[in-house]
């Protein structure tokens, strides 16, 4: 078994944090995960994308050149990396910031998330990133719902420890999201 996904957004969206949970619930799992954070040199606003490799097996490298899953969450990510994915790949497409959502290829699986709509009716716009894990792992089984919810301890610092039931119910909203 092994599982690759690319993630892109703007600075500030989370995605350093959330492929950082995604590896930490696999390697709670027992699986070996490979953590690449990438970022431009803005503070806030920059470009920010991650790739995560998760296997039961060694994992060779964390970059990869067209991984299984692509998560684009917004219009430069999806302009830019529409077709990062690997031939019949899937792509989870934040269709809250998305608009323009036409790709040039006709294998891929496309989900349409509204992932910041969703965080804002759970009163945050900052867990968008929690709802793409959860639409995530409940498209591609690379980790149960219940290993997120545990790696949040881990990843977020203490005193922000009083968050997680928050995060946890955008991942649950997440994973309806694509379940129903």
């Amino acid at each position: 078994m092994r599982y690759d996904l690319f993630i892109s957004g703007f600075g500030g969206q989370g995605v350093l944090l959330a492929g950082n949970l995604l590896a930490y619930a696999a390697i709670n799992e027992g699986k070996n995960a490979s953590f690449f954070p990438e970022y431009g040199v803005e503070k806030r606003g920059g470009s920010a994308m991650c790739t995560v490799v998760i296997a039961d097996g060694e994992v060779g490298s964390p970059v990869i050149g067209n991984p299984s899953t692509v998560i684009l969450l917004n219009q430069l990510s999806m302009d830019k990396f529409q077709n990062k994915a690997k031939k019949n790949g899937l792509c989870i497409v934040n269709s809250s910031l998305i608009h323009n959502i036409s790709f040039s290829r006709d294998d891929l699986s496309v989900h349409k998330v509204p992932m910041n709509d969703i965080a804002m009716e759970l009163g945050d716009s900052r867990m968008a990133n929690m709802v793409a894990l959860g639409a995530y792992i409940a498209s591609v089984p690379v980790v149960k719902a219940e290993s997120l919810f545990e790696a949040l301890k881990d990843v977020l610092p203490e005193r922000n420890h009083r968050f997680i039931p928050a995060n946890i119910k955008a991942i649950e909203a997440g994973i309806a999201a694509v379940s129903s």
